[in-house]
């Protein structure tokens, strides 16, 4: 077991190595991949079209993975496979597009048409590669140069540490062009309306109900019953003569005043100043509260304090919150 362990970590160690000389080649003092990391950027935010993700092999998985991280953070992109791309799928690459092409050894024979296609009809290449003066880096117009590296695997022949680091290289493209863009969390959602990470992006807006329970303050708790029964919340909001919300009623409420209870209005009965939120908050910061108060129901309130909506603890998990 000590001999799998010592693997893995020489592993790790290997690739950690790869990484930190990407960052040290991209620093501001004096990293030489610094300058082309630059002009990559430009590149890709003077395209009018999308960026067109190419590689074969390894160099193509992880150019997908690229591809759909541009595309989910606001860089709008697409992978074409090289092999593809030469039996008609070069249809694809317009001049308005800027084309990204991973190769570890920039000699990779199925990416010669991509290259041709760009250089015909002048479509902005950038060229990833670990080969100083291969083809790829050479018809480029703009050469990324990773770095010297050992590969993990410790003959040199199978593609790990290189394909960590043109993953990371990818990651760092996609980071920089989504903080110039100055992507918000909210547009992060419009791309990932499914599954947890949709719904932790959620505002409360988006699950809260319209039609709310909600009596007058000077309703008598017959009424009050009656809505809370209606309505399914298990509560009641209360608002005061201008409709902002004064108080709410809870089972709990119901239990502390149940001698006499119907002889009673609303607001002899409710809990005054209950905890609400604003529509636009996240809904993970509503169900983060529910939780903490030990608490089934929000109310959405306006600026103005009237309310906008209801929340309950369910529509977070049925929305996969938690």
């Amino acid at each position: 077991m000590n001999a799998y362990l010592q693997s893995a970590q020489r592993v790790i160690d290997t690739e950690a190595q790869g990484l930190n000389a990407l960052q040290q080649s991209l620093s501001a003092e004096g990293g030489a991949l610094g300058p082309a990391f630059g002009a990559a950027i430009e590149l890709i935010l003077a395209a009018k079209g999308r960026v067109i993700v190419s590689g074969m092999g390894k160099s193509g998985h992880i150019g997908r993975k690229i591809a759909a991280t541009f595309a989910s953070t606001g860089t709008p992109a697409q992978f074409v496979h090289p092999g593809e791309a030469s039996h008609g799928d070069l249809g694809m690459v317009t001049s308005g597009d800027v084309v990204l092409l991973l190769s570890n050894s920039g000699e990779t024979p199925e990416i010669a048409d991509i290259i041709a296609h760009t250089r015909r009809f002048s479509i902005p290449l950038i060229g990833v590669a670990s080969r100083e003066g291969s083809t790829l880096l050479r018809q480029s117009d703009v050469a990324l140069l990773l770095p010297p590296m050992t590969e993990a695997c410790g003959n040199g022949i199978v593609p790990t540490t290189s394909t960590t680091v043109t993953l990371a290289l990818g990651d760092a493209l996609a980071v920089a062009l989504m903080e110039h863009r100055k992507f918000t969390p909210e547009h992060f959602r419009t791309f990932h309306p499914g599954g947890k990470l949709g719904a932790k992006l959620s505002r409360v807006g988006d699950l809260m109900h319209d039609e709310m329970p909600l009596v007058a303050e000077d309703a008598p708790m017959s009424e009050a019953l009656l809505v809370i029964s209606q309505k399914g919340f298990g509560v009641t909001g209360v608002t005061d003569s201008d409709g902002r919300l004064s108080g709410i009623i809870t089972d709990g409420d119901l239990r502390r005043h149940m001698d006499g209870l119907l002889d009673r209005s609303a607001a002899e009965v409710m809990t005054r100043a209950p905890r609400s939120i604003a529509p636009d908050q996240l809904a993970e910061a509503a169900l983060a509260e529910m939780q903490a108060r030990k608490i089934t129901c929000l109310f959405a309130l306006e600026a103005d304090g009237k309310p906008a909506g209801i929340l309950h603890i369910h529509d977070c998990l049925r929305a996969g919150m938690v």
